[in-house]
């Protein structure tokens, strides 16, 4: 059976966030645009981080860690694990096309609890060098530009001109 996608409004979202986090900012501009940053400690023993979660109608939502910047990497790391960039610290909280998330969710009940237990194999990552928080590997821009300079250092040389 196909769960039908009864659009929460902003407004509601916003009121919820509000409820849930009342020391945090929220902005919202009509049905549009929600954007909410809050400083957030993913468990008892874990670090203070402040998130932005930004949500445009119709583009998704997208979340950020605002601080610390830049978050610490792994030893021999070079990038943070399950983001859509590491220099912007855009986390990968769910994967679009399996649709594990839609507008007819709540932000506090599926995104900001994924954005905390994402911080949690973060933190044991950093720790550890394994990241034990599954999803599916996104190729980072560093790894888009050797891949295609790969590509190019093994064509013939008839095709490099």
């Amino acid at each position: 059976m196909v769960r039908k996608n009864n659009r929460i409004s902003l407004i509601v979202q916003e009121g919820t966030l509000k409820n849930m986090f009342p020391d945090c900012a929220t902005t919202r501009f009509r049905e549009e645009s929600l954007t909410w940053t809050c400083t957030v400690t993913p468990s008892p023993l874990s670090s203070a981080y402040e998130l932005k979660l930004r949500y445009v109608r119709n583009k998704g939502v997208k979340v950020y860690v605002n601080d610390p910047k830049p978050l610490t990497l792994a030893a021999g790391k070079k990038h943070l694990p399950h983001v859509y960039s590491t220099p912007e610290q855009r986390l990968c909280l769910y994967y679009p096309n399996r649709i594990e998330w839609n507008v007819g969710m709540l932000y506090t009940k599926t995104i900001i609890a994924w954005a905390c237990e994402w911080l949690c194999h973060y933190e044991l990552w950093v720790c550890t060098g394994t990241w034990h928080g599954g999803g599916i590997h996104h190729e980072t821009e560093a790894e888009k530009q050797a891949n295609k300079l790969k590509e190019v250092e093994n064509e013939p040389t008839s095709r490099k001109k």
